[in-house]
Parts: structure tokens; C-alpha cells; sequence
């Protein structure tokens, strides 16, 4: 589990891709492996990665086909920035919002202009993604967690203050980059709920929790 605040940035050593799968070896710059031990996980751009090796200063980790397929990791090139978030602790500051590092798919870059001292960015979903996001909700982007300001059928934007920009590798983006998508995690759970509706094992309840989302849907 992870909170969506970046720690470092980290520099792409290797990507060596087999007809299936690949290892990424990533050195960690500023980010402390002291604590880490072969098996902890490990975000990458968003995207939660199991260390298999260890080496001080960097790490390598297994990316399965699934990964490469929903997730930017396929296209990281040597020297290639990234951004790097250790699992969270039970004792870590809880500063962004419940982030898994399972990536939903990737959204484009559409539009980025300055505002304030801030950037503003849109981005265009993949088709089925929209019905997830929510106008002053989080999402997750190249595990970076960010408030929606605004949403509109595929699109949505957020806000990048100049500390965000500095300690991670969105200020790198430009019209047109791919970058990886995680929903709020309350969102994905709470639609399958109201797909199955409520449980046959309580048949006599009348006042379930699913049947009050669904009574503030329809209201």
C-alpha cells in the first residue's frame, strides 16, 4: 500500500525485455534502501514492484506481461527518469490518499498551460475509466496523488504546485506523454457492490448498505 507522495526520483539503469516479460533495474538516487529487503514492494510511476535484487544504491524487479501491458513501464528507455515511493509503514504520515500501485491504464497528455505559480494539466482518459473519476476527488498519476479539479466526458484536470513539479517527474511532461492511471480504490470497489447488489445471505434486510447508494443515486 502506498499514499501517492513521491520520495525520489530514480534513473532507469536497464529495461531488458524477454518475448513475455522484462527486468527493470532502477537506481534510487536520494531514496534510502537501508531498510528495504529482497520481496518489499516498491512503486514505480504508480506501478507497485516487488525488489529482487538489492545493490545499495539501486534495485531490480520482475515486470510481468499484464504490467507492461497496462502500464508506461514498457516504453522506459536507459536514463529515464522515474518517479520512486517505498510500501508505506504503519507509522507513515498519511499525506496523499489510499494508492495500491495497480495500475487501470494509461491516459495521454492533452492540454498544459501555467496558472499562478501552478500548472494546470489535462489529460484524456482511456474509454471506461471516466465513470471512476470525480470532480475534487484523487487519482493517481504516474503514482503521484493529485486532487481532480475538473472533470468533463474523458477528461480531467489537476494542478501542479511548484513543489510537486521540483520532486517528481511530471514537470517533465509535454503534450502528448503517456503516463499511468490508478482510481480512487473506494470508487472501483463501491461499482461492484452495486453490480451484484445486496447479499442473498440477508434476505431479510430491508435498509442494506448497498440499497442506500443506490437510493442516493437515484435520488
Amino acid at each position: 500500500m502506498f499514499t501517492g507522495i513521491i520520495q525520489a526520483v530514480g534513473k532507469v539503469v536497464s529495461l531488458q525485455r524477454s518475448s513475455t516479460d522484462a527486468r527493470l533495474k532502477i537506481d534510487t538516487g536520494k531514496l534510502a534502501l537501508a531498510d528495504t529487503q529482497l520481496g518489499d514492494s516498491i512503486a514505480v510511476n504508480g506501478v507497485c514492484l516487488t525488489a529482487v535484487r538489492l545493490d545499495g544504491q539501486s534495485f531490480e524487479a520482475d515486470v510481468s506481461g499484464e504490467t507492461l501491458s497496462r502500464s508506461s513501464l514498457g516504453d522506459l528507455t536507459q536514463g529515464g527518469k522515474v518517479n520512486l515511493e517505498l510500501a508505506m509503514l504503519p507509522s507513515t504520515r498519511f499525506g496523499g490518499h489510499i494508492v495500491s500501485g495497480h495500475v487501470d491504464g494509461m491516459a495521454m497528455l492533452a492540454e498544459l498551460g501555467e496558472q499562478g505559480q501552478s500548472i494546470r494539466m489535462r489529460f484524456t482518459l482511456p474509454e471506461g475509466l471516466e465513470r471512476y473519476v470525480a470532480e475534487k476527488g484523487s487519482i493517481c498519476i504516474d503514482g503521484v496523488s493529485l486532487t481532480v479539479n475538473a472533470v468533463a466526458d474523458r477528461d480531467f484536470e489537476v494542478n501542479l504546485v511548484p513543489h510537486t513539479l521540483q520532486e517528481t517527474i511530471l514537470d517533465d511532461y509535454r503534450v502528448g506523454t503517456r503516463v499511468n492511471i490508478e482510481v480512487d480504490i473506494i470508487a472501483r470497489y463501491l461499482e461492484r457492490m452495486l453490480q451484484y447488489g445486496t447479499p442473498t445471505s440477508r434476505p431479510d434486510s430491508d435498509d442494506s448498505f448497498v440499497e442506500k447508494i443506490r437510493d442516493m443515486f437515484d435520488d
